[in-house]
């Protein structure tokens, strides 16, 4: 966005793709980008959760944008970006495809770029983990989210499984935790134990897994139990405070919140593109 809205190139060597699972306020308007209002309600359980547009969807839009405009050079065909205080040097994995020198240079964090800052302050690293879990048995629910607070499993996103072809009932889900560094190299914060928890929160909630076509003896159904397999862990780590390395290098101090107000002005100079939408 802040490329965007300031008519800058963009250089990336790691895709930062936002989570899938994040959301704009319900309220941010996107008309000027021919993206149709989309606001709706998850179920959960307590007050209802209203959400508002894909972060990815926005990301995608405004990086296709810049890319025709040919303010995104390298798309994401660079795996390192490296300065060494005159130069930068663009490679992927077999060698340099692009150096060029800059004047000013807006930093936003990249783990595969060097030479750019610094931290300044060593904090205490911190780390979001997000946990896939597949339900075998037991995914065919109403459920949308969960939240409970905790650091490990604080929210419990369901999702149509990825790993079943067309418009499934049957749901997998993303539990997101938020850990320090004892916990995340502590087994009792792992994958297996997110996936443990997140099954717990989910009984602890009256949610149930298959019906099996049986009752007890006081009449009430049997259901099976949940059957879950971890599929893979994904981990953001929480910036510390960053020094520049140069003071043509800058870290810019922005607001979403402002960035979407920017966004309407800014579409003006792609409009020969947007009213083909």
């Amino acid at each position: 966005m802040y490329a965007f809205v300031n008519n800058c190139p963009i250089f990336f060597a790691e895709e930062h793709r936002p989570f899938r699972f994040d959301f704009l306020d319900p309220h941010v308007d996107l008309s000027c980008l021919k993206i149709p209002g989309a606001a709706k309600s998850l179920t959960t359980f307590g007050s209802s959760k209203i959400v508002g547009y894909s972060k990815e969807l926005l990301w995608e839009k405004l990086l296709f944008l810049l890319a025709v405009e040919g303010r995104s050079p390298l798309s994401n065909l660079c795996g390192t970006i490296r300065y060494d205080g005159d130069t930068v040097v663009c490679s992927n994995e077999y060698s340099k495809i692009m150096e060029f020198t800059f004047n000013e240079c807006f930093y936003f964090i990249d783990r595969n770029a060097t030479g750019f800052v610094e931290q300044k302050i060593l904090d205490e690293d911190r780390y979001i983990c997000y946990d896939y879990i597949a339900f075998n048995k037991g995914g065919k629910h109403e459920v949308d989210y969960i939240e409970t607070g905790d650091d490990l499993v604080r929210e419990i996103w369901f999702y149509p499984s990825d790993r079943i072809d067309g418009n499934t009932p049957v749901k997998d889900a993303c539990a997101v935790s938020v850990l320090n560094q004892e916990q995340y190299l502590d087994f009792d914060y792992s994958q297996t134990m997110a996936r443990f928890k997140t099954v717990h929160e989910m009984e602890s909630r009256g949610m149930k897994g298959t019906f099996a076509h049986d009752y007890t003896t006081a009449g009430n159904p049997k259901h099976y139990k949940f059957r879950t397999t971890s599929l893979y862990r994904e981990t953001s780590e929480q910036p510390n405070e960053l020094l520049p390395q140069a003071t043509n290098i800058k870290i810019p101090q922005i607001r979403e919140q402002d960035l979407l107000q920017d966004l309407p002005a800014a579409c003006v100079a792609y409009d020969r593109f947007l009213r083909y939408w």
